[in-house]
């Protein structure tokens, strides 16, 4: 019998979403919400990692409207009507991340022989050669130009619109250096008396800082690459589940004829033929046909479930055995598949809200920078101290403001993270979610392939009175090596151990019920009970008792028999995994809440439950149910960790304060979630919650520096105590403290 499936599939009226291009920073996402927020009858918000705006607004509200208010803020911004298409897009694209990398690569080229040359003929006269400014700006200009302009053209859009971001103040640093430099080496006359000792030619070197604008690019531009990577994979979740729906459909006309098109074309009430292994492209009711289909990706059962006549199906499944023509009932955004997308999209949404203080922080950075910068100019010139003194304090507000340190604050923490986790199989994605494992306190986990192996074996056999065990799984196996089914397979797999199977003969399967055949001259039925009454075989007292306790247990009974007579009963099941007991009671010294979700039947939830030490579950759950448990979680206080590895556990990973995905489960999940167990031990989740906290810990003491120094420093430098030069190897020793504290994580040891 098949579950039907009631995601809410269709979009409230006054849901709008578009596609916003253009945003460098989570600041951008921000700039583009809270113009659309100040519209009438407008509610939006923006999601910076999948560049997509959700919109509830007024009947009076159009898409057309909206994209103008967000292309008059500097972006572009287009409708999504397809929410699967939009989704196979979400996040970057890699050649963006191919650009950055590129102007990454040239920036650092440059960046050594130019700082160690920008040094020495700044600082000493008498090593300067002929041509030396020309070798200076050769080196430079690839940097400050090239590798620097989506950062000065993200400053001038942003001074087109009458606003300022962090690109601005990297920008104008970097301007602000090269310029004077540049004024420098070919304008000003060098200084004619000789340094009296190192502090001496440092502190009265002439104002060259080439290497300062390249340092402060090469310092951003990392931080952007690292970040383009990780908003690839937040939209990895989406593309992954996008890449479930199917692209072409084969649909029947009026004169049942087949004819092949785009899955968008596709309305609803349209017949249309699903063959083994196809994808089915909508919602809908089978017409004709008998087919098993792999449901699991959106209801997580773990066995095929048997589909025929006047069944519902859902778009996503997999047929694997049989033809089916299918009604289509619902079809594109109304589907169960781009309910599941929304849901993942609504969760991740949540996330990035988390991620705002640091944009709020940098609204106000930016302007109090340059207002000191200005200050400072002013001051230094209207009390005599002349143009080099006044333009070298305001140049040094802008050089030690310049917030390399912040940017790399997080990447390098999580890349360390990354490298340590990969030594213990664990990967942390993103930064998102690691605030939240402050204080977790309840641990949620799927079944199917994350308590369980995932795979059916048989787990007993137990034969009729007077029968030969050896004999009986024999004959059974010769019938279902034949079979594609899950169940078959199992018990083909148990059948090879006892040695080569003879062949099959008159096979046939009977959908929803088993197969029969002829094997060495005898009749072999296997499959189900009701199978075996239907062709009026005996079944012994002690057989039927089997059969009940099995299921009871939580177990698939699968019965054999040999001409006319019930031999065996196997018992197949998905086993428990070995590490999962142990696991689960680390967690619980830990400290930790349990809880089991599944979407399998409830005998089989209780039985592995009761397997591993797990007191609470809930069974019988389908993907919009695990998102609703979990936030009635989240809105009773609890902190949330879920950990699974099915595609219908992708908007639960999302949704929860952490999520985890098993490294053996499908790509949406892993591409859902936040933290990746790599190895196959549940072990590792006690693990990962532990090198979060330690990144985490990493991550604050980094911004905590990286803040803290640009409080002390820009005062310092505005009183003219720095000067430019000071400043740069002020702001890469930051940059050096962040990396280098970094580091500690790959040290990092476990309590247990």
């Amino acid at each position: 019998m098949t579950t039907e499936v009631s995601i809410e599939t269709t979009d409230a009226p006054s849901r709008i979403a578009l596609t916003v291009t253009g945003m460098s920073c989570a600041a951008c996402a921000a700039r583009v919400e809270r113009t659309l927020n100040k519209l009438a009858d407008v509610t939006a918000s923006v999601n910076y990692a999948t560049g997509v705006a959700t919109i509830d607004a007024g009947a009076t509200v159009t898409p057309e409207s909206l994209c103008e208010k967000v292309i008059a803020a500097g972006y572009g911004a287009t409708p999504i009507t397809d929410r699967a298409e939009a989704a196979a897009t979400a996040g970057p694209d890699r050649t963006e991340i191919i650009d950055l990398r590129r102007r990454l690569t040239v920036a650092l080229l440059a960046f050594f022989p130019l700082a160690d040359l920008s040094i020495m003929f700044a600082t000493i006269p008498a090593a300067r050669i002929p041509g030396w400014q020309l070798i200076l700006t050769a080196l430079a200009l690839p940097v400050v130009c090239w590798s620097a302009a989506p950062l000065h053209r993200k400053a001038l859009a942003n001074a087109r619109h009458r606003t300022a971001s962090m690109d601005t103040l990297v920008s104008v640093g970097i301007v602000s250096a090269t310029l004077w430099s540049l004024h420098t080496m070919f304008l000003r006359p060098p200084r004619a008396d000789a340094p009296r000792g190192v502090w001496d030619a440092i502190w009265s070197s002439d104002s060259i800082y080439l290497e300062v604008a390249a340092g402060v690019t090469c310092f951003v531009l990392a931080g952007r690459y690292f970040e383009a990577r990780a908003k690839r994979s937040a939209g990895g979740a989406l593309r992954a589940l996008a890449a479930l729906a199917a692209r072409e459909v084969t649909v029947l006309t009026a004169a049942d004829r087949e004819m092949r098109i785009p899955v968008r074309e596709l309305v609803t009430g349209q017949r249309f033929v699903v063959r083994p292994g196809e994808t089915i492209a909508a919602d809908g009711v089978v017409v004709s046909g008998a087919s098993s289909i792999d449901t699991g990706a959106m209801t997580g059962e773990s066995l095929p479930v048997e589909v025929g006549a006047g069944m519902s199906v859902l778009g996503g499944t997999t047929a694997l055995t049989g033809r089916l023509v299918v009604r289509a009932d619902a079809v594109g955004p109304d589907t169960a598949l781009s309910g599941m997308i929304r849901l993942v999209e609504q969760a991740q949404e949540g996330k990035a809200r988390m991620q705002r203080v640091a944009d709020r922080v940098s609204a106000v950075f930016v302007p109090i920078v340059f207002l000191i910068a200005a200050s400072t100019f002013a001051a230094w010139w209207g009390s005599g101290g002349g143009l080099d003194r006044a333009g070298a304090a305001a140049l040094a507000v802008l050089v030690i403001a310049c917030p390399c340190a912040l940017g790399l604050a997080i990447p390098t923490a999580l890349m360390v993270a990354s490298g340590r986790g990969a030594q213990l199989g664990i990967f942390i994605k993103g930064h998102q979610a690691l605030e939240a494992t402050r204080d977790v306190d309840t641990v949620v986990l799927d079944k199917t392939g994350t308590l369980t192996t995932g795979e059916m074996r048989v787990v007993a056999v137990t034969v009729d009175e007077g029968c030969d065990e050896d004999a009986a799984v024999r004959l059974a196996g010769a019938v279902e090596v034949a079979s594609e089914h899950a169940v078959a397979a199992a018990v083909a797999a148990c059948a090879s151990r006892v040695g080569e199977l003879p062949g099959v003969e008159s096979f046939e399967a009977l959908p929803g019920l088993g197969a029969r055949g002829v094997v060495e001259g005898h009749t072999v039925l296997v499959g189900q009970l009701r199978m075996l009454t239907e062709h009026q075989v005996a079944v012994s007292d002690s057989l039927a008792a089997t059969v009940d306790a099995q299921q009871r247990a939580g177990r698939t009974a699968v019965l054999a028999a040999v001409d006319g007579r019930a031999v065996a009963v196997f018992a197949v099941s998905d086993t428990v995994k070995d590490s999962a007991a142990a696991a689960i009671d680390r967690l619980h010294r830990l400290g930790l809440r349990t809880l089991l979700l599944t979407g399998d039947n409830t005998e089989v939830a209780r039985a592995v439950a009761a397997s591993v030490g797990i007191a609470e579950f809930a069974a019988e759950l389908l993907p919009q149910d695990k998102v609703a448990r979990i936030a009635a979680l989240r809105d009773s206080g609890r902190r949330v960790v879920m950990v699974g590895d099915g595609i219908n556990d992708a908007a639960a990973l999302a949704t929860a304060d952490l999520g985890m995905a098993i490294g053996a489960g499908t790509d949406v999940a892993i591409a859902a979630a936040d933290v990746i167990l790599v190895r196959d031990d549940l072990g590792a989740v006690a693990d990962g919650i532990e090198l979060a906290h330690a990144t985490l810990r990493t991550i604050r003491g980094n911004l905590v520096w990286a803040f803290g120094y640009n409080v002390v420093a820009i005062p310092v430098a505005a009183l003219g105590w720095l000067n430019p030069l000071i400043a740069g190897a002020a702001m890469a020793f930051s940059s050096f403290f962040v990396v280098s504290n970094s580091l500690r994580l790959r040290r990092v040891r476990f309590r247990d």
